[in-house]
C-alpha cells in the first residue's frame, strides 16, 4: 500500500505541473466469486480479480477523465495524459466542483471469516445442498441457486489533500424455483445478502430458505390472479423499498433534477407526502450497503429528503451540488475505477412508525397485502413520478383479516399520490442490500440498500 500511495501522490503532483487546478485519483481492487448450481448440477464457478485507477482533472475550466489497469508508472502517466487531453477537448466553463470537507480516513467492515479462506468445495456444498432441498414437490420443474462473494477495496486521493480508504465486503445467496401445475407455471426468486464475512453464510439455514421459496411458488401457482382495482393496501418493507428507490429516489438525484428530468424540480419545501412520512438516504445503516464515504472522498452521512411530508433536499455529488447551489451530500458514486462518479443513492429508506402488522390491516374492509418476495421489476418515469411494478405473490385482506394468496400482482400509480395517501406506518423496519445485480443508471451499476417499514396507503392493483 505504501508503494501505491507514493505513486498516486507523485501522479497528483504531475497533474498540477501539467496545469491542472484540481485532480483526483481513485484506485480500486475488487475480488469476486460466483457459484451457480442449476437443477442439482454445478454450472459455474467463476472468480475474478480486478485492479486499476481512474484519474479526473480540471484544467482551464474543463474537466477530463481517463482510467487504466496498467499500474506501472508508464501506464499511470499515460492515463494522466489522456485525462488532460480529454479536458482540453471538452471545455465546461465555470466552477466545476462544489466545496466540501477534506477527509483523511481508513475505514472498513471486519470479517470474522474471510470467504477466500473457505475451501471451494465447502462453498459449492452450500449452494448444492440448498438447490437440492428446493426439489420438495413433484411440481418443481427447475431450480437455480447462486452464491456470490465480493471484497471491494477503494482508495481516493486528491490535490486538496484527501486520502480516503474504504473496504466493503458483500456476500449472499439467491435462489429461483419454477413450478408447474395444470399447465400454469410460476417462478419465484429471492436472495439475502450482507456486508460481512463468510460467517453470514455459516449462520443461516439456506436449505430452509430455498425450500420456502419453492413452497411459495407452489402456493402461488394454485391461486387466482389479483382482482384489479384501486384499493387500500398494506405494502411490505421490500416493496416500500423498491417504490421509494425507483420512483422517488431517482427523482431526488441532483443531476436528474438539474437536467429537468424530475417531477421534484423546484419543489423544495413543498408538501409531497403525508405528514407522517419522513425519508432518508444514509451511507451506513444496519442491513444496507456499507458506504461511509463516496467516490469523491466526501463523507456520506444521513441526508434528509422528506421530513414530515415536506421535500427538504436532493442527493448531490460535488458537481450537481454546484449546479443546484446546494451542499454536497456525499452521493458521488462510480461503478468501478473505469467509470466517472455520478449522483447515486446509497441506502434509501422511510422512517418507521408505531403500528403493528395487525393494526395496519384491521380497519381494511377489502384490500391487498402487497408482498415483495418474488418481485418481477417494472418501469418508472421520473419526470412524471409514475411507476409500474410486478411484485410477488400477495394476499387478499377481508374485514381486517389476511386471507388467500393471489398471483401475478402488478402495482402502479403516482409515487406522490401514494405517499400522500399513507395513513399508517408500521414498526417492522428492514433494509436490504444485494450481492447480485444493483441499481443501473447511465450504463453504470452500483450496490445500494433500500427498505423501510410496512405502510398503509391507496394504490392501483392489477393482475398479469
Amino acid at each position: 500500500m505504501e508503494e501505491l500511495l507514493g505513486k498516486v501522490g507523485k501522479l497528483l503532483d504531475k497533474a498540477e505541473l501539467a496545469g491542472a487546478s484540481y485532480a483526483d485519483v481513485r484506485y480500486e481492487h475488487l475480488d469476486t466469486e460466483i457459484i451457480e448450481v442449476e437443477n442439482k448440477v454445478l454450472k459455474t464457478y467463476s472468480s475474478r480479480s480486478l485492479s486499476g485507477v481512474g484519474i479526473r482533472v480540471i484544467r482551464d475550466g474543463s474537466i477530463g477523465f481517463a482510467s487504466t489497469s496498467e499500474m506501472d508508472w508508464q501506464g499511470l502517466e499515460t492515463a494522466l495524459e489522456n485525462a488532460v487531453k480529454s479536458a482540453r477537448a471538452e471545455p465546461i466553463h465555470g466552477k466545476i466542483l462544489g466545496e466540501r470537507g477534506v477527509n483523511v480516513v481508513d475505514v472498513g467492515l471486519p470479517m470474522k471469516v474471510d470467504p477466500w479462506d473457505v475451501p471451494p468445495e465447502e462453498k459449492v456444498g452450500v449452494a448444492m445442498d440448498a438447490n437440492t432441498a428446493a426439489w420438495n414437490d413433484d411440481s418443481v420443474r427447475s431450480t437455480l441457486t447462486r452464491l456470490g462473494l465480493r471484497k471491494d477495496h477503494r482508495l481516493f486521493m486528491s490535490t486538496e489533500g484527501a486520502e480516503v480508504r474504504v473496504f466493503t465486503p458483500l456476500l449472499g445467496l439467491g435462489h429461483n424455483s419454477v413450478v408447474e401445475k395444470g399447465g400454469v407455471k410460476e417462478m419465484i426468486g429471492s436472495s439475502e445478502s450482507s456486508c460481512e464475512g463468510y460467517e453470514f453464510i455459516e449462520g443461516k439455514d439456506w436449505n430452509a430458505f430455498a425450500t420456502e421459496i419453492s413452497d411459495l411458488a407452489l402456493e402461488a401457482v394454485a391461486s387466482k390472479t389479483a382482482p384489479p382495482g384501486t384499493y387500500t393496501v398494506v405494502v411490505d418493507q421490500d416493496v416500500v423499498g423498491l417504490v421509494l428507490h425507483e420512483a422517488l429516489g431517482h427523482a431526488t438525484e441532483g443531476d436528474i433534477v438539474a437536467a429537468g428530468g424530475s417531477v421534484l424540480k423546484g419543489r423544495l419545501g413543498s408538501e409531497i407526502a403525508s405528514r407522517i412520512v419522513s425519508i432518508y438516504d444514509e451511507g451506513v445503516v444496519e442491513g444496507g450497503y456499507y458506504h461511509p464515504y463516496d467516490d469523491e472522498g466526501t463523507e456520506k452521512g444521513k441526508t434528509i429528503l422528506v421530513e414530515n411530508g415536506k421535500l427538504k433536499g436532493y442527493l448531490t455529488d460535488r458537481r450537481s451540488a454546484t449546479e443546484l447551489g446546494l451542499g454536497c451530500t456525499g452521493n458521488g458514486r462510480a461503478q468501478d475505477f473505469e467509470n466517472f462518479a455520478i449522483t447515486r443513492q446509497t441506502n434509501y429508506y422511510m422512517e418507521p412508525g408505531d403500528f403493528t402488522q395487525e393494526e395496519l390491516v384491521e380497519d381494511i374492509d377489502f384490500g391487498i397485502l402487497v408482498q415483495g418476495k418474488g418481485m418481477k421489476g417494472g418501469q418508472v418515469e421520473t419526470g412524471m413520478g409514475t411507476f409500474t411494478f410486478g411484485v410477488g405473490p400477495s394476499r387478499v385482506i377481508r374485514k381486517g383479516e389476511v386471507g388467500e394468496v393471489v398471483r401475478g400482482v402488478v402495482i402502479s400509480g403516482s409515487v406522490l399520490d401514494v405517499l400522500k395517501s399513507v395513513d399508517a406506518i408500521g414498526d417492522n423496519f428492514k433494509i436490504r442490500t444485494g450481492v447480485f445485480g444493483g441499481c443501473g443508471k447511465d450504463a453504470q451499476t452500483v450496490k445500494t440498500g433500500m427498505g423501510g417499514p410496512s405502510i398503509r396507503a391507496k394504490m392501483t392493483v392489477g393482475g398479469r
